[in-house]
């Protein structure tokens, strides 16, 4: 019993030197491209979703700033040149700002002379045209959200089938069976989860910056009226 007491501590540290310069050697020689590649093709259509990701959220992002403008500025120029009556100069002045609030007003004054309701209906189409235009592709990023932690998780199972044959194929279970399909697991699902929150918070960001900006043209469509029946 004490021999092999003796034998199994002694064992015990070459195991735990050995486990030491695995490690070392994993830590000097491991590049991010290289732990990248460890998880295998799933990585492909990840990286792809990343991209579609990144770039709906900056152009989105662009165009919703764009669009956003100065409404308080506009809407004061068309109020004063509608208590002129000069129609023509309203209309040059929405030609002149290329933002969804100016086409709306457009098309109000362009209706002039119909009955008010009309007027708002024809002004509240065109709202919700420009607010489609505003939300063209954000939805996307919703979608990407729900699919990149599902192929992150598709990257998981295969990490496991990796592991059970190399242990079927060697008869042996130990580090060396189930390192691959580990590396497979941990990086597909580290980045999986990793787009599908970049994708997250990019769809509720947008969504946010698109309902502030419908609330804006709301209130502008509404003082058009006004303006209107005042005049």
């Amino acid at each position: 019993m004490s021999v092999f007491l003796l034998q199994a501590g002694s064992a015990a540290p070459d195991s735990v030197n050995a486990a030491v310069n695995a490690v070392a050697q994993a830590d000097g020689g491991l590049s991010l491209i290289d732990l990248i590649f460890k998880g295998g093709w799933i990585m492909l259509p990840l990286f792809l979703l990343s991209f579609v990701s990144i770039y709906i959220i900056i152009e989105r992002y662009i165009t919703i700033r764009r669009a956003a403008g100065n409404p308080e500025a506009f809407m004061t120029g068309i109020r004063g040149l509608m208590v002129k009556g000069d129609l023509a100069g309203a209309k040059m002045l929405c030609a002149q700002n290329p933002s969804p609030l100016a086409r709306m007003v457009e098309k109000g004054l362009r209706r002039i002379g119909l009955p008010l309701k009309e007027i708002e209906t024809s002004v509240e189409n065109v709202g919700k045209i420009e607010i489609a235009r505003l939300e063209k592709n954000i939805s996307i990023l919703g979608i990407i959200a729900g699919i990149a932690p599902m192929l992150g998780f598709v990257g998981t199972i295969i990490g496991v089938i990796k592991i059970f044959y190399a242990i079927n194929a060697t008869g042996e279970f130990g580090i060396g069976q189930i390192a691959g399909g580990l590396y497979t697991k941990m990086v597909t699902s580290a980045t999986g989860l990793i787009v599908g929150i970049i994708a997250h918070v990019g769809y509720h960001w947008l969504s946010i910056l698109v309902e502030r900006m419908v609330f804006r043209m709301e209130n502008s469509a509404i003082e058009f009226m006004d303006i209107l029946q005042d005049n």
